[in-house]
């Protein structure tokens, strides 16, 4: 399996000769990676609809190329011009020899979201191949839980809206995460000391890894 990262929350997860892209957002976005990195996707799955994790441009450009794409009703009530298969907490959908489950996640409330911006459902992934469990939080704070994984791709820049290093080292304790990639940091309104955060796994004995954009991490 090999996981790489991009700008904010995106990632690619390559296993069993399946290629699915997780949350393709507009940061630092350029018509290359739809030629590149991205081509001949087999799967978009997206969280929700803020456009740092859904740029409905690069999703149509890959939904043409034949990619699939999965999101929440919310999501595509907001761009039904994406089309996607609309899928909630609780499903499972199989991708050849991959199963990829939506779980629950909770994204933070502050006032500028109210109205339009905020978010009324959000979903997380997992993706399972059998030998390795790579969970995708989305843009999640902490909540009760009975999930586990092998990787955990956690956001960490905090402001309200998720996850800072103190609460994403104890839910990668949680989840018995071996690493913790962290994500969500991209944006300039909310940067993250990558001190601090390695400081936290630290003091909790986990192991986080940062990831340069379009870095892999590879598994055996």
């Amino acid at each position: 399996m090999n996981i790489t990262r991009f700008a904010q929350s995106c990632f690619l997860v390559e296993a069993k000769e399946k290629r699915i892209l997780i949350d393709p957002g507009y940061l630092q976005f350029t018509d290359s990676l739809l030629t590149n990195e991205w081509k001949n996707v087999d799967a978009i799955f997206v969280t929700h609809k803020h456009a740092d994790h859904c740029h409905v441009p690069a999703i149509q450009q890959l939904f043409a190329q034949g990619a699939m794409c999965y999101a929440s009703k919310e999501v595509a009530n907001e761009y039904p011009e994406i089309s996607p298969k609309i899928v909630k907490e609780g499903d499972i959908v199989t991708l050849g020899k991959l199963r990829i489950e939506v779980v629950k996640a909770v994204h933070g409330y502050i006032p500028e979201f109210k109205g339009a911006k905020e978010i009324h459902e959000n979903i997380g992934f997992i993706v399972d191949d059998g030998k390795t469990r790579v969970y995708h939080t989305s843009d999640s704070v902490c909540f009760d839980h009975e999930y586990t994984c092998d990787i955990l791709l956690a956001p960490v820049s905090n402001h309200g809206i998720v996850m800072g290093p103190w609460e994403a080292a104890r839910f990668a304790q949680d989840v018995g995460a071996t690493v913790t990639i962290p994500m969500h940091y991209d944006h300039p309104k909310h940067p993250v000391d990558k001190d601090e955060v390695k400081k936290e796994f630290d003091a909790v004995g986990a192991t986080c890894k940062f990831l340069a954009i379009n870095e892999t991490y590879r598994l055996e």
